[in-house]
This record gives C-alpha cells, structure tokens and sequence, in this order.
C-alpha cells in the first residue's frame, strides 16, 4: 500500500535521536525497504496462487478486509468527529483504493505479475514527473514512455484488456496518491488511512460473501488470499511506517522504483510467468526513469 513520505527535517530528528551509527543505518533501513519490497510483490504472487478458486476478486476482497483490520487498529479513526468536509475524501480514498487492487490483481491474472506492477507504477511515476519543469525528467518521460510502448506492442498474444487494467491500476494509485495528501492535511495522523481502508472493506463484504457462496473457498485459496493480505498490505504499511523514521524520503523513493524488477522475478519464481528480453527492456526503462529522476533532485 503506497505511504506518504516525511520531509528530511523529521528524518534527519528522528536518525539524530536514534543514536544509531548512520552506515548502520543506512544498511538496516536499505534491508527493511527490500524486505517491505519483496513482501509486497511476494503476497501478489501468493495471492495469485487463489486465482482459479476465488477469482481475483475474491482475493482482493480478503486482502480489503485485511487492510482494515490493521489500518484501523494502527490509525484508531474517530468516525463520528468526522466533518463532511473530511468524510468526503475519505470516500473517495476508499473508492480509489478497493479500484486499485482490484484493477491490478485483474491485470496479474491476465498479463503477469511483473507486466502488471510495471504498469501500474507509471502512476506515481508521472505524477513525479508532472511535478517538474526540468528538462531531464522530459527525457526521463520520454525512457518511460518507450518503455511501455516496448510493453505494450502488437503481438499476436498481446492481452490489450490486461494491459488496460494495469494502466487503470496506474491511475488509481496516482490518484491514491493525490487523495492521501488531501486526506492529510484534513486528517490528523493516519485516522483518515484507516477509516478508508473500513469503508473498503464494508464495500467488499457483499462481493466476498456472494463470491464465497458462488464458489465455495478451500481452506488453501482462503489462506492464500489472507497471506496476500498480510504481506502486500499489512507488513508494506507497517515496515514503511518505521522505514521512514530512519530512511531520507529521496532514497525511499529511490528504492521503490526496485518493485517492477522484485515483481517480475518472483512471478517467475513463484507462478512460472517467464520473460522475454523485450519486456524485460521495458520494465528496465521504466525503472531507470524514475530512479534517475528521483537521484537526480535536490533535497
């Protein structure tokens, strides 16, 4: 689940106050943001696994009902002191994220896991790059827009419908990612997060129910799907949480430009979906033009 990133001023206080050697800290944080990576892309898989018995939509609904829980134990929301003023983004947030991974999860089923987290990175990508008037993040929107075209060129077994999820996958969480500020600002701490996540998932329960009687789950596709909850959204949230107490927000984001690369590997490890050198030049476009935007600003 994307996080919001703290300023360096609050980084810099909270590594200062840590009284942590900064190689030491610099190693642990770089370790903990692979792992919260390789959880995240590990849980998609796994989710996957659930596929032929839940559907997609039945895992993403697990995975909503496992947000919340953790979401609204960490953040705490006070419903009721809610204004309309703040209740309103916080639906759209809930909208948004329930679109998100159900868009993406549609997309792994169709076109793959490495394919589909590409894709859907080019969310937070552009939004980098709209933000910027330099000339080096132009060309670095024009090394990701070949990437794509490079992903997503004719072939007699293109999945164009796969393709689109993961674009739409990509809009949402730009969208996400834009609605998480408003949130924010409204919102003190993370109550805004968690009362969205709730709504989610009070909009999933009717679709897993109706999913459940449908096709009734086995005791594995349901363990699948929690353990997709659990890696790609509780365990993300929580590590990130602390990561960036200690981790500067450029090197943070820096980093998760690793998770189209840590997609694809362990969709080939875990669910066999090989690549070939075309999309493996793609995903690496993509990825090259956000890491040398991001290493590229100034602090």
């Amino acid at each position: 689940m994307p996080q919001a990133l703290e300023g360096p001023a609050a980084t810099t206080a909270s590594a200062a106050a840590s009284g942590t050697p900064p190689q030491a800290r610099r190693w642990a944080g770089v370790a903990t943001m692979f792992g919260s990576g390789l959880s995240n892309q590990t849980g998609a898989a796994i989710g996957a696994l659930a596929f032929p018995v839940l559907g997609p939509l039945g895992v993403v609904a697990v995975r909503q009902y496992v947000a919340a829980l953790v979401l609204l134990a960490v953040g705490r929301p006070r419903l009721r002191s809610f204004t309309r003023h703040q209740w309103w983004p916080v639906l759209l947030l809930a909208a948004v994220f329930g679109t998100m991974n159900l868009s993406l999860y549609s997309a792994v089923d169709r076109i793959g896991l490495g394919l589909a987290v590409t894709l859907e990175f080019l969310g937070p990508l552009a939004i980098a790059l709209a933000a910027s008037r330099r000339r080096l993040d132009a060309g670095c929107a024009v090394l990701a827009s070949a990437g794509v075209v490079v992903l997503m060129r004719p072939q007699p077994s293109t999945d164009y419908v796969g393709m689109g999820l993961g674009l739409v996958a990509a809009c949402c969480w730009a969208s996400y990612i834009l609605l998480n500020r408003v949130v924010g600002r409204r919102i003190p701490g993370t109550q805004g997060a968690g009362a969205a996540a709730g709504v989610s998932a009070l909009a999933f329960l009717p679709v897993g129910i109706v999913v459940a009687v449908g096709h009734p789950p086995t005791a594995w596709a349901v363990l699948c799907a929690v353990a997709a909850g659990v890696l790609s959204s509780a365990v993300p949230y929580l590590v990130d949480l602390l990561t960036l107490r200690t981790v500067p927000a450029q090197t943070f984001g820096l980093f998760m430009s690793v998770n189209p690369v840590l997609a694809a590997v362990v969709g080939w490890i875990v669910l066999g979906q090989g690549l070939g050198g075309p999309e493996w030049a793609g995903i690496g476009a993509v990825v090259a033009a956000n890491a040398l935007s991001i290493a590229t600003q100034r602090t």
